[in-house]
């Protein structure tokens, strides 16, 4: 496996510690559905938060547009739709972005909630 997968892979499962210890009930992780793939689709407060995860070797932040084209946004939105009607889930939804970077004393999360209304 490539280097840049193994720190995606663990910036994924830093996010869901970091979620964990936040009190979010985590109900999946990778889920796929056609070309989409939710890194993790999470449950607090009556909201199912749909949370993309970007793992970053520095601490240079690209804008959220940069991160996250359009058309991963609509997929994402797709893959959502199909897990809510799936599991007959009856909640708000909000869709969250969470960074992991790379800095020299170890590991900085940034966690964007509501992130697309921050184009």
């Amino acid at each position: 496996m490539a280097e840049h997968n193994v720190f995606g892979k663990f910036g994924e499962q830093f996010a869901v510690a970091y979620l964990l210890q936040n009190g979010y009930k985590i109900h999946h992780r990778n889920y796929s559905y056609l070309k989409a793939e939710i890194d993790i689709i999470a449950e607090k407060s009556n909201t199912l938060i749909i949370v993309e995860v970007k793992a970053r070797s520095t601490t240079f932040k690209a804008t959220m547009a940069d991160m996250i084209p359009k058309k991963k946004i609509k997929l994402l939105v797709l893959a959502a739709d199909h897990y809510v009607r799936t599991n007959a889930i009856d909640l708000e939804l909000r869709f969250d972005v969470i960074t992991v970077f790379k800095t020299a004393e170890g590991f900085q999360l940034e966690h964007v909630k509501d992130a697309f209304y921050h184009f």
